[in-house]
């Protein structure tokens, strides 16, 4: 069974390009733990482009925390930012690209994020 974790970055993979990161380019590593285990994604952006593998490449920017905190940023129940405040999430290279990179998290439970916003309603401006 795939989790929210995984679901999430085999998504990212097949959506090929991301419009709300078309100004960005660099890469991002993502390790995560989950017991003894640590798991990476190599995640590089080129104006939008987006290419995911299971590498474990050099990138702009590495971030580091457990399989659960993430799950709780790809589910929308967890800030990036607030998450490195506390020191939940450690992040090592160009910061830039972490807050670049959110812009697809969802928001919180209910809000209307990237991925699950219904567009303009008719009659709305």
């Amino acid at each position: 069974m795939t989790d929210v974790v995984d679901q999430f970055f085999a998504e990212l993979a097949d959506r090929g390009r991301e419009p709300l990161l078309e100004r960005v380019t660099g890469s991002l590593r993502f390790e995560l733990s989950d017991g003894g285990k640590t798991d990476r994604w190599f995640v590089e952006v080129e104006k939008g482009d987006v290419s995911v593998s299971r590498k474990s490449l050099a990138a702009d920017c590495t971030l580091r925390a457990e399989r659960k905190l993430f799950a709780g940023m790809v589910r929308g129940e967890v800030n990036a930012m607030a998450a490195v405040l506390r020191g939940a999430l450690s992040v090592e290279g160009d910061l830039e690209h972490l807050l670049l990179f959110q812009r697809i998290f969802p928001g919180p439970p209910g809000a209307r994020g990237p991925r699950r916003g219904r567009g303009r309603q008719k009659g709305r401006r």
